[in-house]
């Protein structure tokens, strides 16, 4: 064990610099931060050693910020530091959290916490840290006994009427991150205001290293602490009947139906299959490599459903038994990937906002058809989703109501939706592959979007279509929408000044045009204004502000830029429409090329 002593005497030398002064902000800051790290005597033996053997550069990485509670909670790369997951960083999130429900009384803090985790490196060990700093504060906890999907946490929440809700996970992330996201009571992610408050009270955190917790012996005696899992389980499974629509297609063709499913190395394996198995379809068959959870994700080189490559064994599997549909959902079980076969007879994988267009209008319809479909129902999409969700929503007289880019901002629609009775929920999408139909969950939730999209592809089948069939059928009434999404990674202190920069050159210097097309409108929703570049109008964008800018072309094409939330990247959006799918492929091929020379002339500049 090293102990306080052998940590002083092998603070690398650069730490202990007496060149560096006081005034320079910044630098002490980090120097600082990591001696006080290096020189903690209990500090965790293993963080101990990665740090001491971090050079320079990756110890500043490390140290120059602490990791930021956005509006979901934390979320960074594994080990020693303050910018990083660790122990003493999900501490202080979960007592910034704590000190939250203690403000709001002793009701609150009854009603408790509930605390789910996924398969990722330290995701139990962090599960239980929360439970044992909130414990600390007489906070009761309710953690599941094993790993669940983060929709189930949504909807354990709201089950268990707690005062909010935890859920260890980095989502889609590469192995070495990780992450902790705060719901609240209503099972939707934190509110901006809610974000803000509890950012108060972390800030308040003057030492990550000294934060007291409670040992789980001593929290389950005083009952502060109860293991969850099978009845929230069963629960969840009945209320994922009621999003069926057609039990009788279900149970006339869900056994025709040969489904391939891979949890892709994640939590959603038993929901999703049971869920399936309730409603009526029982040929599943399992990536067998992919099916147990799996934090080092072997078989892929990103455990997330929109990267195509995670559908290799999919394909292969489904190739054998000659599938209809192959479904994929990422570690946590929030998003949902579909492939089906295409015009040529190979698998097809259907982009978020294709997917979300077919079960969009196959709910509308089936409930027009049902005489459910109300008239002030709501379809809830994003601003960088496609406007085909849009088209047809009206087709069926249903409003459709745009969020910023998160599914926290569709859930609180939902709320309001409840509080003010204007509008009835019925769908809400992103293009990022996040979907929900019933609202008993507040956040995408894969499991109920898998066992929808099996129905939707019965219905096909029994009119002797596939998916892929019914996405161009929409195409031909409404219109070729294509869309695309290019992420550009930029990492560390560098990247993220570097992603800065580019959306400061766009906001500065706008493009006149794009593909030879006009740039009519700009968006920017960082200062919330709406500008017409024709008239020279200009009008209020009543959406929170956040980092995002949105250019329309004349031609009702339009381009996004936007840095992500939970990744290192800036993230570049672009939508099409035309009559015909060959003119939008040509013409989003041309828009993807200019932007990127574009960000490329800038990124040279910076250099």
């Amino acid at each position: 064990m090293l102990g306080h002593g052998t940590a002083i005497l092998i603070i690398p030398s650069y730490i202990n610099s007496e060149c560096i002064k006081k005034g320079e902000t910044g630098i002490v800051t980090w120097k600082a931060k990591a001696e006080k790290w290096l020189a903690y005597k209990d500090l965790d033996k293993e963080l101990m050693k990665l740090l001491l053997n971090m050079d320079h550069q990756s110890l500043e990485d490390s140290f120059y910020k602490d990791l930021e509670f956005g509006t979901g909670g934390i979320r960074g790369e594994l080990g020693p530091g303050t910018n990083r997951m660790n122990i003493y960083t999900v501490r202080r999130a979960a007592k910034g959290l704590a000190e939250y429900i203690c403000q709001k009384g002793e009701t609150a803090k009854t009603r408790g916490i509930v605390i789910a985790y996924d398969c990722r490196r330290k995701s139990e060990e962090f599960a239980l840290e929360a439970a044992k700093t909130a414990g600390m504060l007489g906070i009761k906890v309710y953690l599941f006994d094993e790993l669940r999907p983060t929709p189930e946490l949504s909807f354990a929440v709201r089950y268990l009427n707690a005062s909010a809700g935890i859920v260890i996970t980095a989502s889609h992330n590469p192995p070495e991150y990780n992450g902790l996201k705060v719901y609240g009571e209503d099972g939707g992610q934190i509110t901006p205001s809610a974000a803000q408050k509890i950012t108060g009270f972390i800030k308040r955190v003057e030492d990550e290293l000294s934060i007291q917790v409670m040992d789980v012996n001593e929290l389950q005696n005083r009952g502060l602490l109860t293991f969850i899992g099978e009845e929230i389980d069963n629960a969840y499974l009945e209320k994922l009947k009621t999003i069926q629509l057609n039990k009788h297609i279900a149970r006339e063709d869900g056994n025709n139906v040969k489904i391939v499913f891979t949890p892709l190395h994640g939590t959603a394996k038993n929901l999703v299959c049971e869920g399936l198995q309730a409603l009526g379809f029982s040929k599943i068959t399992l990536v067998k490599e992919q099916e147990e959870p799996d934090s080092e994700f072997r078989t892929v080189a990103s455990p997330n459903p929109e990267e195509h490559s995670a559908f290799k064994l999919a394909i292969q599997y489904g190739t054998e038994i000659d599938a209809d549909i192959l479904m994929a959902t990422d570690p946590d079980a929030d998003r949902l990937g579909v492939a089906v076969r295409n015009g040529q007879g190979k698998y097809a994988i259907l982009t978020g906002n294709q997917l979300g267009a077919i079960m969009l209008h196959y709910l509308l319809t089936q409930k027009k058809k049902h005489g459910i479909l109300p008239e002030n129902g709501a379809v809830i999409k994003t601003i960088v989703t496609s406007e085909i969700g849009r088209a047809i929503a009206t087709d069926f007289g249903i409003k459709t109501i745009d969020t910023l880019t998160g599914f926290k901002y569709i859930g609180e629609k939902i709320k309001e939706f409840e509080e003010t009775k204007q509008h009835i929920f019925q769908f809400g999408y992103e293009e990022s592959y996040g979907y929900l139909i019933g609202d008993f969950v507040r956040d995408k939730d894969a499991v109920q979007a898998a066992v929808f999209a099996a129905e939707v592809a019965a219905y096909y089948k029994s009119k002797g279509k596939t998916l892929f069939d019914g996405l161009h059928d929409l195409y031909r009434k409404y219109g070729f929408y294509l869309e695309s999404l290019i992420s550009i990674t930029l990492k560390g202190k560098e990247g993220a000044e570097e992603i800065s920069d580019i959306l400061k050159s766009f906001r500065e210097n706008p493009p006149k045009k794009v593909a030879g097309i006009k740039i009519t409108i700009i968006e920017d929703y960082h200062i919330g204004k709406r500008f017409n570049v024709l008239t020279g109008q200009v009008e209020n964008i009543h959406l929170p502000k956040s980092n995002v800018l949105k250019l329309y072309l004349q031609d009702d094409s339009w381009i996004s830029l936007r840095p992500s939330g939970t990744e290192p990247k800036i993230k570049l959006y672009f939508s099409v429409k035309s009559l015909s799918e060959n003119q939008s492929a040509k013409l989003l091929e041309r828009l993807e090329n200019e932007v990127i020379n574009k960000i490329e002339k800038i990124k040279v500049k910076i250099l």
